[in-house]
């Protein structure tokens, strides 16, 4: 691991409990949650927070442990090689008990976040509409005000526990701020009637955990369940943005561990296959994937530890967005790669069922997809870059006049005055 020299003893032993925690469920739940048998494993949750293993980052007063994100990410990868049905429920409660722990009110807190960190209550998020895709603020969700009751109407797609979960984070605009971006608001909506699992998607991969679209008809929501309370209203798009920090590291964290299991499949076949006499470890069709493997896995991996760093301290929130952007992308793609070569090195049995390549090619393309695709993270990446490298003062070295030409201004051509 890329990472080893900079894990303290702590992470190290959260590592090892993981781990345990990992080994220990049953293999029969992967199958019958990849044969869609299972829809909600509640007993995964409910065995994590048993082993004080969920909302690591949290307030000890609510349950968590009071880790910083370079000790969360190391828990992330290790849940990440049970593939991304699993580490996503397992992540859901970093995600959702993020926007709780910021913002939510005490009372929430200690009815919401607690019970979450305990593993004895699902949760999902309802993010995502059938026409808004990655343009959050195209979402048509409304709620209506009559006092102290919101009114919510509107449908969720891609729901992870659209099925099972009990509470759901629903992004929705308040009627009658024109805004859309004051209008959003995030209400804690917790099942019951008004609530319908309209549609359970049949997902290449990443099955079992209850994928569906959701539909609110006249979702009683009282004041008290707006995240934050009456000074939650309007308050969704700064949830929004604070909440793509876990969504986006969490899949960086699960990625590395998801490519780590599919690398040690291949290099052990890889180690005892022959063929033309020799081990096909030893030609360099193999062992070259085997080496890019391993370089994208610890260069991702020291990536996400970086940028778990600059989180906790506390860096400018557009430099983060970019930072946390990258991981995304990089290790989802990473991944992708590792889990490809995987399957190139075992070849027509890795296509098979006989090793579980193939459901890991299946689970990890999701991942380039969800909590904003890795096309979005490019924009993002680049746009706050732009920012601030325009913005900054410049200092240090001219490298630009380090040229013979650089003093002839007649050479370079911008053409600005057609820019609008």
């Amino acid at each position: 691991m890329s990472t080893q020299a900079m894990l303290s003893k702590h992470d190290l032993d959260l590592r090892a409990r993981v781990r345990d925690f990992v080994a220990s469920i049953p293999r029969q739940l992967l199958l019958d949650m990849d044969d869609e048998k299972v829809v909600y494993p509640k007993e995964f949750l409910l065995e994590a927070g048993k082993r004080g293993l969920l909302g690591l980052r949290f307030d000890s007063q609510w349950g968590g442990s009071n880790l910083p994100w370079t000790t969360e990410l190391v828990a992330l990868e290790e849940v990440g090689v049970l593939g991304t049905s699993l580490a996503c429920l397992y992540s859901l409660v970093s995600i959702v008990g993020e926007a709780i722990h910021v913002f939510g009110s005490e009372q929430q807190k200690e009815k919401y976040l607690k019970p979450m960190i305990r593993g004895e209550l699902g949760v999902a998020e309802g993010l995502t509409e059938p026409r808004g895709g990655s343009d959050f603020f195209a979402a048509t969700t409304t709620a209506r005000r009559e006092g102290d009751i919101f009114y919510l109407n509107g449908q969720k797609r891609f729901v992870v526990g659209a099925e099972g979960a009990d509470l759901i984070l629903v992004y929705g605009k308040v009627e009658g701020i024109e805004n859309p971006k004051s209008a959003m608001t995030a209400f804690l909506v917790e099942r019951g009637e008004g609530v319908e699992v309209q549609h359970v998607y049949g997902l290449m991969g990443t099955r079992g955990g209850g994928t569906g679209r959701l539909v609110f008809r006249d979702v009683r929501v009282p004041i008290k369940n707006v995240l934050g309370g009456e000074r939650g209203i309007g308050r969704g798009t700064q949830v929004f943005h604070q909440m793509m920090i876990p969504e986006r590291m969490t899949s960086a964290g699960g990625a590395i561990g998801m490519g780590r299991a599919a690398l040690e499949i291949a290099a052990r076949y890889a180690d005892r296959r022959h063929a033309f006499g020799e081990k096909i470890r030893r030609f360099e069709g193999v062992n070259f994937k085997i080496a890019d493997s391993l370089t994208l896995l610890d260069a991702a991996r020291a990536l996400n530890h970086a940028v778990g760093a600059s989180i906790e301290c506390e860096v400018d929130d557009s430099k983060v967005r970019r930072m946390v952007s990258e991981a995304k992308k990089f290790s989802t793609e990473s991944a992708w790669t590792v889990v490809n070569h995987a399957m190139q090195i075992l070849g027509g049995i890795g296509y098979t069922n006989i090793y579980p390549i193939e459901r890991m090619l299946r689970d990890i393309r999701l991942i380039t997809i969800w909590t904003g695709t890795n096309e979005i993270m490019d924009l993002v990446i680049q746009h706050e870059y732009y920012k601030e490298l325009l913005g900054e003062k410049k200092g240090g070295r001219d490298i630009e006049a380090d040229a013979i030409g650089a003093d002839l201004p007649d050479e370079k051509i911008y053409n600005e005055e057609d820019e609008d």
